[in-house]
């Protein structure tokens, strides 16, 4: 009888406890598909939140037209006053008092406070990224929004060269002397261009040229903040609230702040004071 040998299987590498580990090279393009799709979907994340922020702002700008529209119906059909009595007091603005020239403004005393509701108050663009309470803040209060001071927070009359003469500012116009409300500022998106701090609030929103002396064209500097995407949230007269692009900026030689850098400047394509103008 003739002898086979048994062949042996081989014998496996022993596995127990081994554990498979990634290697830098995929680690790496872990790392880099991560990264990747962070950046596609961070660009759509931050729009969709400045959205809801501009929504947000859209709807406090709405509240500010109803809450004067309801004080002029108690005050005889006038508007609420911007600024009364600026040049001889300057304690009281639309949206606060202050009991000395040298203090911020306190909005809790502002005139349309008990129309915004209980507890409501003033609320602040959550756009709005500024020194409030910093050097210069002398605004504060305000939320980031501006009144027609020009036109709707005071009386003003035309005079024959063309330019306006104010008859008080201890009240705003009456709400009979708005002819296209639908066409006519009362509140928007504003700013104020400081020198290290940025932009600090400042509560009017300034047309193109002085109504005073428009007939020298003496151009103001700007306050519309074109902060939401490039865009400034506008509130009209007839209380809807649009989103404007600017399309035209100045800077004069008597504020440091630049205003192109921090987005200030006028929307529309003429340059005049048509969407601000009662006329």
């Amino acid at each position: 009888m003739m002898y086979k040998p048994q062949l042996r299987r081989p014998r496996l590498a022993r596995t127990r406890g081994h554990k498979s580990a990634f290697t830098l090279i995929e680690l790496l393009v872990v790392v880099s598909i991560i990264a990747l799709l962070v950046a596609l979907l961070l660009p759509g994340l931050q729009r969709a939140k400045e959205q809801a922020r501009s929504a947000v702002c859209a709807s406090n700008l709405r509240q500010l037209v109803i809450a004067n529209a309801a004080y002029a119906s108690d005050y005889s059909g006038r508007y609420c006053s911007g600024a009364p009595r600026m040049v001889t007091e300057n304690l009281r603005r639309w949206h606060g008092t202050r009991n000395d020239t040298g203090e911020v403004f306190d909005p809790r005393g502002g005139p349309l406070v008990p129309y915004l509701g209980a507890g409501a108050g003033i609320r602040a663009c959550p756009s709005f990224r500024d020194a409030r309470r910093g050097a210069g803040a002398f605004e504060a209060g305000c939320g980031g929004y501006g009144y027609n001071q020009s036109y709707i927070g005071r009386v003003v009359q035309r005079r024959s060269n063309g330019s306006f003469q104010v008859v008080t500012d201890e009240s705003g116009v009456s709400s009979e002397r708005v002819r296209r409300p639908g066409a006519t500022v009362m509140f928007g998106d504003t700013a104020f261009a400081g020198v290290a701090v940025g932009v600090i609030e400042y509560s009017f929103a300034e047309p193109r040229f002085s109504p005073e002396y428009l007939h020298y064209h003496a151009r103001l500097d700007p306050s519309l903040h074109f902060r939401h995407g490039r865009q400034a949230r506008i509130a009209w007269c007839d209380g809807h609230v649009s989103a404007e692009r600017r399309t035209f900026t100045w800077q004069s030689v008597f504020y440091e702040g630049n205003a192109d850098r921090w987005g200030l400047g006028w929307f529309g394509p003429d340059d005049d004071n048509g969407p601000f103008d009662l006329e």
